[in-house]
């Protein structure tokens, strides 16, 4: 991680889970005890994680936000609402996208990108963002190659083959309960985008073409939190905010709070 500047190890906990019945036992002092023992083994003494709950204390909380992919089976499923005065036909055809992707030049990433990925989003990250990760080849091979159902990620490359143009989003269904006609929310999450153009309406096209990739893949809705740059992206892209927030926090390692805009991390 680097953090205002600084560079330091950390563990990232992730998915800190109690069957519901156990809940009120208090077993989460207990675990997160037991995942800082072994986290210490390591001789690693920082972390980072994100919660739906605010707990004591975090350094930026990042609003949720949503962008209709089927309309029609989000408001079924109670996931979305639909304006009294609209009808669904006019409600369907606002969030209607184009078939194809238009920016020129994008592709699937692929193995011989991995080197250039690397260099580019470290650099992009290092630049922009007060509280992110420095990846090493073999974590953006992991991360980032493209596995059907798992995650996506298409790039632009310059005539000098450097990476100029890079989208990734990854894969997180939902199970839908007690519905006759659906039983599973397929959702796409915004991971980490950038592009050298100092423009925004690029980062913004780019988005757009995401949404196609995600829509041509029967995806029902993008989401996507409110860190990098991506505010700048709901209005014209038609994401809507959600009731939601993701917290952010750090173990053991204090900083001052922070605009979500100035954290470079996505948190799977």
């Amino acid at each position: 991680m680097v953090v205002n500047g600084k560079h330091v190890t950390m563990a990232e906990i992730n998915f800190l889970c109690a069957h519901k019945k156990l809940r009120s036992l208090r077993l989460a002092p207990l675990l997160i005890k037991e995942v800082t023992r072994r986290v210490n083994l390591k001789d690693i003494w920082q972390a980072v994680y994100t919660s739906g709950t605010t707990l004591p204390t975090p350094f930026s909380a990042a609003p949720y936000w949503h962008r209709n992919l089927n309309p029609k089976k989000l408001i079924d499923v109670k996931f979305a609402y639909k304006p009294q005065e609209q009808t669904m036909a006019r409600f369907v055809s606002a969030h209607r996208l184009p078939t194809d992707t238009e920016t020129p030049g994008l592709r699937d990433m692929k193995e011989s990108d991995v080197v250039g990925v690397t260099a580019a989003l470290n650099k992009h990250l290092y630049n922009s963002y007060k509280v992110h990760i420095t990846f090493t080849e073999e974590e953006v091979a992991h991360f980032f190659l493209p596995r059907n159902g798992v995650i996506q990620s298409s790039l632009i490359q310059g005539d000098d083959g450097e990476i100029t143009d890079f989208i990734s989003f990854y894969t997180l269904n939902s199970s839908i309960i007690g519905h006759m006609d659906y039983d599973k929310l397929h959702a796409a999450y915004a991971f980490y985008n950038f592009t050298v153009d100092t423009d925004p309406e690029r980062l913004k096209a780019l988005f757009r073409d995401m949404l196609i990739i995600a829509k041509k893949r029967e995806f029902d809705v993008f989401n996507m939190t409110e860190v990098m740059k991506y505010k700048h992206l709901t209005n014209e892209l038609l994401f809507k905010p959600g009731d939601g927030l993701l917290a952010h926090y750090l173990y053991n390692w204090r900083i001052k709070s922070i605009e979500p805009s100035d954290i470079g991390i996505v948190l799977v």
